[in-house]
């Protein structure tokens, strides 16, 4: 090989070096400086501060590993209880909804879509005054690779609206979205969950259009007569009564639920979240932007990277996962 060329190749290998020792310089700043931020929110001055991270970053499927870098199980565990939903066997009855509320020149085939906004937070509430038209999409089979994104389940249905639905499996927060967990009732067909003593958090709708709110048995849902529901939770207002929230409820994050009026108009919320103009919102957030919208019942859906929120085929809200729109098993469908 000729001098030149040797000393050619040579060069090129060292800039190649170069970059590489930079690159790997860069990450290594970037990650010393993760651990550190961590750590001054975990060790440092501000309880509060602390608390909002931990309850926050462990009701994400990846992100829980955070709270435990420099805190025990015991602590971490302290701080959820003091700042968390409180649990309630109660189930919404919906006495307190009448479809149409009474007025006979009420427009069953109004749709409208708001912008909601908060200190932390920006998103989008749908109100959908028919409750018949709401109803849940599933993908036909839980055995294949992957679900479908929410656009895609709407679609399936030929759907106007959808958001995501209920949980699913998503083990550090790598799940494909095919296999749901818990209770999953379509239109009236019974698709996943048991219909025994298994207990389940439940939102969904019964044959009234009426919204079902509350932690049931499977066999209860039967009783019930459900004609739609998936498993989520936790229940935030209960025949008109919030439920009670302790400390920062939940911590901030992108959030999805389904409420309904004592008219029987739909709310569906769907909260942006871990973004810069967006962090999220948390439980009491949403129990607050619920009641200023009217609602009388209200549960909490999946969020994280799932919350995502499609009219007329178009997504309204911005994912906060790199990867665009998650693959799920279940979605809420406006049809």
């Amino acid at each position: 090989m000729r001098a030149d060329a040797v000393k050619q190749k040579t060069g090129f290998g060292r800039i190649i070096g170069k970059v590489l020792l930079y690159f790997f310089t860069f990450l290594l700043v970037i990650l010393i400086g993760l651990v550190g931020a961590v750590a001054m929110i975990d060790l440092g001055p501000s309880p509060a501060v602390r608390d909002l991270f931990v309850v926050t970053v462990t009701q994400t499927s990846a992100g829980g590993f955070l709270a435990s870098m420099f805190l025990d199980e015991a602590t971490i565990a302290e701080i959820i209880e003091k700042n968390s939903v409180a649990g309630s066997d109660e189930i919404t009855d919906g006495d307190n909804v009448v479809i149409g509320g009474g007025d006979e020149n009420y427009d069953l085939d109004k749709i409208e879509v708001f912008d909601v906004t908060g200190p932390t937070y920006k998103g989008k509430m749908m109100v959908v005054n028919d409750p018949s038209r709401v109803f849940v999409g599933s993908i036909p089979d839980y055995t294949v690779e992957r679900g479908n994104t929410v656009q895609e389940i709407v679609a399936m249905y030929d759907g106007v609206a959808g958001v995501n639905g209920g949980g699913f499996e998503d083990i550090a927060g790598r799940g494909k979205g095919a296999t749901p967990l818990g209770l999953v009732i379509s239109q009236g067909e019974w698709l996943n969950g048991y219909a025994g003593q298994g207990y389940y958090h439940v939102v969904g709708f019964n044959q009234e259009d009426k919204l079902v709110v509350g932690y049931m048995t499977g066999a209860r849902a039967k009783e019930l007569g459900l004609r739609d529901a998936v498993a989520f939770g936790p229940a935030l207002i209960i025949n008109g009564e919030p439920v009670e929230v302790t400390g920062s409820g939940g911590g901030l994050n992108p959030r999805t639920a389904l409420g309904q009026r004592a008219d029987g108009a739909v709310l569906i919320l769907v909260i942006d979240g871990r973004q810069p103009n967006s962090l999220g919102a948390s439980f009491l957030d949403i129990i607050e932007i619920m009641q200023e919208y009217g609602a009388v019942n209200c549960g909490n859906l999946d969020g994280g990277t799932s919350s995502n929120m499609v009219y007329n085929n178009e997504v309204i809200t911005n994912c906060c996962s790199l990867y665009g729109p998650r693959d799920l098993p279940t979605a809420i469908v406006v049809k």
